[in-house]
C-alpha cells in the first residue's frame, strides 16, 4: 500500500543516516583521542578521554540527523494525507460543518440573538402572561417557555456551556491521561503498574455516578462540572494512549535515539508522541460528545448549570412537565444535543478512518 511502503522508505532513509552520523562521531571521536595524546615520562602515551566528551558526539550528530530529517521531510505527511481523506468523507464533512456553525453562532449571539429574540435569562413581568407557552412561530421559532422567555435564544446560549464543558473537560482529562499514560508506558515496570491499577479503581465506579458523587463533594456550579468530569475522564485515555506508546517505542528509531544518546523527555516528544497521537486525537474527538452528555445529564439533575442561566440539560428537567401539551420544551433542547453530540461522532469517526495509515489512498 502506498502510504506504508513511504513510511518504510522514510524510516529506511533515517536509519541510514543514523548509521552515517554514528560514523561520523566515531571518526571524530578518534580524531579527539588521537589530538588528546600525552607523552609520559619514559616515552609512553597516555590517552586524555573524557566520557561527556564521548556523549557529546554522539548526541550532536543525532541532533543533526534529526535536523536535517526535518529539514527534508516530504511535502506529503501523515497529516496531509489525512485531510485528504476527510474531505472526502462526507458525513464527517457534515459533522464537521455543524459543529464549526454551533461554535459560531454560540460565540457571536451576544452581537444579535438578544436584539432580535431578547434575553435568555431575565423576565419582562409586563409581558410574561401573555408571552408564555407560545407554540413556534416566525417571531418564536422554537416558542417560548413557561415564564414567556423565547427557546432558540435559550438553546443559543445554552449551546456555549454545552460546548465549553466537553471542549475544556475534555482538555483536562486528555492532558491528564497523556502524562499518566506516556509514564506508564514508557518506564514500565512499578510506574505501569500503580498507575493502571489507579486507572482501574477509577474505572470499577459508574462514571456519571462518580461525577455525581464528586460534586456533592466540591458543589455544583459549572466550574466544578468541568474539573469533576474532566478529572475523572482520565483512565481510559491513559489506556489509549499506554497501548499506543507500547506499539511504537520499540521500534528501531526509537533504540537509534536512545543510542545516540537522547534524552526520555526528547524521545517521547520527538519521536514517541507523534507517531501515537492519532489515536488520542480520534478518542478525544469522541469524548466531547460523551462530556456534553454527561453536562445535560448533571444540569437535568440539579447538579450542573444554576439557574436562570441557560442549559440544554436543564431546559429538558424544566420542559418534561409540559411534554403532553407543549413539547417543543423538551424537543428543541433534545435536538440540539443529539444534533451535536452526533455530530462530534460522525468527525471521530472520520478522523479514525482518515488517520489510519493502512488505508489506502482514494
Amino acid at each position: 500500500m502506498a502510504n506504508e511502503h513511504r513510511q518504510e522508505r522514510i524510516e529506511d532513509e533515517v536509519m541510514q543516516k543514523l548509521i552515517d552520523g554514528s560514523d561520523a562521531a566515531l571518526h571524530a571521536h578518534n580524531e579527539r583521542i588521537q589530538a588528546s595524546q600525552q607523552v609520559e615520562p619514559g616515552g609512553y602515551y597516555r590517552y586524555v578521554d573524557s566520557e561527556p566528551e564521548h556523549h557529546n558526539d554522539f548526541l550532536t550528530t543525532y541532533e543533526d540527523v534529526v535536523d536535517e530529517v526535518d529539514s527534508d521531510a516530504p511535502t506529503r505527511t501523515l497529516w496531509s494525507d489525512a485531510w485528504g481523506r476527510l474531505k472526502k468523507n462526507r458525513l464527517a464533512m457534515i459533522g464537521a460543518c455543524w459543529i464549526i456553525f454551533m461554535v459560531v453562532v454560540a460565540l457571536t449571539a451576544d452581537l444579535w440573538a438578544q436584539q432580535l429574540l431578547g434575553s435568555p435569562t431575565e423576565i419582562d413581568t409586563t409581558q410574561a402572561a401573555a408571552q408564555q407557552l407560545q407554540p413556534p412561530s416566525l417571531a418564536h421559532p422554537f416558542g417560548t417557555d413557561a415564564l414567556g422567555r423565547d427557546v432558540l435564544v435559550r438553546v443559543i446560549y445554552g449551546a456555549r456551556v454545552s460546548l465549553a464543558v466537553g471542549i475544556i473537560a475534555t482538555a483536562i482529562s486528555t492532558v491528564i491521561g497523556l502524562v499518566m499514560g506516556a509514564i506508564a508506558a514508557y518506564y514500565g515496570g512499578i510506574w505501569d503498574t500503580l498507575i493502571m491499577r489507579l486507572a482501574d479503581i477509577f474505572l470499577a465506579f459508574p462514571y456519571t455516578l462518580f461525577v455525581i458523587a464528586m460534586l456533592a463533594v466540591i458543589g455544583s456550579g459549572i466550574q466544578n462540572v468541568f474539573i469533576a468530569i474532566g478529572i475523572l475522564g482520565w483512565p481510559s485515555i491513559a489506556r489509549v494512549f499506554r497501548s499506543a506508546i507500547l506499539s511504537v517505542k520499540e521500534n528501531d528509531y526509537v533504540d537509534a535515539a536512545r543510542a545516540m544518546g537522547a534524552s526520555d523527555g526528547r524521545i517521547v516528544t520527538r519521536h514517541i508522541f507523534p507517531n501515537s497521537v492519532a489515536s488520542i486525537v480520534v478518542y478525544a474527538t469522541m469524548n466531547i460528545g460523551g462530556a456534553i452528555l454527561t453536562e445535560s445529564a448533571l444540569s437535568f439533575l440539579g447538579m450542573g448549570v444554576v439557574p436562570p442561566e441557560p442549559s440544554w440539560g436543564l431546559m429538558i428537567q424544566d420542559g418534561q412537565q409540559y411534554l403532553a401539551t407543549e413539547p417543543w420544551l423538551m424537543l428543541m433542547p433534545g435536538i440540539a444535543i443529539l444534533t451535536t453530540v452526533l455530530a462530534f461522532t460522525l468527525v471521530g469517526d472520520g478522523l479514525r478512518d482518515a488517520l489510519d495509515v493502512k488505508m489506502k489512498d482514494a
